[in-house]
């Protein structure tokens, strides 16, 4: 129904315009969430709710896709979320360049008190190398490699070099585990930060200037509570 330009519709409409450019705000802020519980990060065509830390490497939604693409003489960069979580199931698919290292962020900060706000945290890797320790978790900014797959060679097998990859990943306390394209890949306990924020990782590639590129697609979280066995 019109609102007509009466007197009663315009004594109204001061009240009710900040109310709705808040409910426009949020809706625009706050990632997707389905009937089942699970939350989509990214809506596939815009960077909203996502924003760029660290290096001054590019990010853009195109074609359903999140893409990251590398620039010269800059340190890793990340585009992270503004939300941040707890316990949760996070699921995603990814292409990357074979010259290419990179990696999902997972309960990760960035504080000015710390490195002058450098991104840091657990890091879901990926390596498309022939170290090929995609799914391994590695201590971004602080402690380095928590957990491997040198003793893992199913998982090295599992990812499929210049193709889509699905990840996997249950945060749950103090336990992490990870999953490459199905295949069991890392597990390890650690309590050091129970919260932060998500981020895509473009990593640095020194004085390098023909672009390289990762891909990410179907970003989706499920949030979980304490005690809940997944």
């Amino acid at each position: 129904m019109r609102c007509r330009s009466t007197p009663s519709c315009h004594r109204f409409f001061p009240v009710l315009a900040p109310l709705l450019g808040f409910l426009l705000a949020s809706c625009a802020a706050t990632p997707t969430r389905e009937a089942d519980g699970w939350v989509d990060l990214f809506d596939g065509s815009t960077l909203r709710g996502w924003t760029r830390r660290g290096g001054q490497a590019t990010f853009e939604a195109k074609d359903g896709c999140i893409v990251g693409t590398t620039a010269p003489n800059q340190p890793n960069t990340f585009l992270c979320t503004e939300a941040t979580f707890g316990d949760f199931e996070l699921t995603l698919e990814f292409l990357v360049d074979p010259e290419l290292n990179s990696g999902v962020q997972i309960r990760s900060e960035s504080r000015p008190d710390y490195q002058n706000g450098r991104v840091h945290g657990y890091q879901i890797e990926i390596d498309p190398s022939p170290r090929a320790f995609t799914g391994g978790v590695y201590d971004e900014g602080r402690r380095g490699w928590l957990a491997d797959l040198k003793e893992n060679p199913g998982a090295q097998r599992a990812f499929r070099q210049g193709e889509w990859n699905a990840l996997r990943v249950v945060a749950l306390g103090p336990e992490i585990q990870t999953w490459i394209n199905g295949v069991p890949a890392a597990s390890l306990r650690d309590d050091m930060t129970p919260r932060g924020f998500i981020g895509l990782q473009v990593h640095g590639v020194g004085a390098r200037t023909d672009p390289l590129a990762v891909r990410w697609r179907r970003i989706r979280l499920l949030p979980l509570e304490p005690g809940v066995t997944r």
